[in-house]
């Protein structure tokens, strides 16, 4: 009896075994879900960025349209709205001691805040100095 030769390893077919090619799969998956977590918490701050800049625009619009000029600045409150936004703003004497004696005109700070929420619930609170017309 004679034994059949064994075929040489040159003479052998290259190629990739199913265990190989389900490691690639696993690998290419898991590095899938890491781009897709990354991409989705970078969407998610983009749009709190989008709903911050737009409630600082409203702000803005609100503070130059709200505040009264320095001759009409007084101690109290008012509310309003621009668009969806609602703004309420408190004025208020900043320290004490500036009263200006009488007859004389002058200058008083006042601490102006500002404070608006959106119609998704965000706010946002600004607080500033402006002088108003003291006694005159």
């Amino acid at each position: 009896m004679s034994r059949a030769p064994m075929p040489a390893t040159e003479d052998r077919e290259g190629g990739f075994t199913l265990i190989e090619v389900l490691i690639a799969l696993a690998i290419v998956a898991v590095s899938l879900v890491a781009i897709g977590a990354v991409v989705s918490t970078n969407m998610r701050g983009v749009g709190v960025l989008e709903q911050h800049v737009a409630l600082i625009a409203a702000e803005q619009a609100a503070l130059a349209s709200a505040i009264p000029d320095h001759d009409q600045l007084a101690p109290g409150s008012l509310e309003g709205s621009t668009g969806a936004e609602r703004w309420r703003m408190q004025v208020e004497p900043l320290g004490a001691g500036w009263d200006v004696a009488a007859g004389n005109a002058g200058w008083v700070p006042e601490l102006v805040t500002l404070r608006l929420r959106s119609a998704s619930g965000a706010t946002v609170v600004l607080r500033t100095v402006r002088l108003a017309r003291g006694a005159r």
